[in-house]
């Protein structure tokens, strides 16, 4: 999917993204990066084995940076600023798409916990999509009780998510909800990309 080079505000600042767009799109999606402070930007392997499902099944999206990554403004906000960006990036997409409702937010470790929080914020979003998010750093309790569809994925050799937590969060969970655990994957994905794409795009499907 060839994407183009956009820029959109977050508050006062100036980030940007690439967006993709089909001829006729199925959907929209946001894909947020991991985590700024140990090199996370768009460009990353994770980011775009989940953009690869989305493309195989015709959905327009964007991925971005986060500000003060790569020519987006700002600097590292301790992911309170970045769930501004995360929010704003969601807006310009249903500006951009004409999908106002049931857009999809995806993100991968920082960006799956930044994109929980925007995604249940959102009016636009139904689905999110949580790669890896770090439960084994961050409490995500938050997430009980919400009627959200939520997706999460995680390898079972990852140890800022194992999987035995992960499982007992979707166990919690009372609205839709699916989780996958990819054999021999680790929180970084290195070989298991397919896979990943796989599971992202079983997801989608059902």
């Amino acid at each position: 999917m060839q994407e183009r080079h956009v820029s959109f505000k977050s508050e006062e600042l100036t980030l940007e993204g690439l967006l993709a767009a089909p001829a006729k799109a199925a959907g929209a999606a946001v894909v947020c990066h991991p985590h700024p402070q140990y090199g996370g930007s768009m460009h990353n392997n994770v980011v775009e084995a989940v953009l690869a499902a989305f493309w195989a099944v015709d959905y327009t999206t964007l991925r971005f940076n986060f500000r003060g990554v790569g020519r987006s403004e700002g600097a590292f906000a301790d992911g309170v600023g970045e769930i501004s960006d995360a929010r704003a990036a969601v807006e310009f997409l249903a500006a951009e798409s004409g999908v106002k409702q049931a857009m999809v937010m995806a993100g991968y470790s920082f960006g799956a916990t930044v994109g929980l929080r925007a995604g249940l914020e959102s009016t636009n979003v139904g689905t999110i999509i949580a790669v890896a998010p770090a439960i084994a750093l961050v409490d995500l309790s938050f997430l009980v009780g919400t009627d959200k569809r939520i997706i999460l994925i995680a390898g079972d050799g990852d140890q800022y998510c194992p999987a035995a937590q992960l499982r007992a969060l979707h166990k919690k969970l009372t609205g839709p909800s699916a989780i996958k655990v990819i054999k021999g994957a680790d929180h970084f994905f290195w070989g298991h990309e397919g896979e990943l794409t796989n599971a992202v795009r079983e997801a989608l499907s059902r």
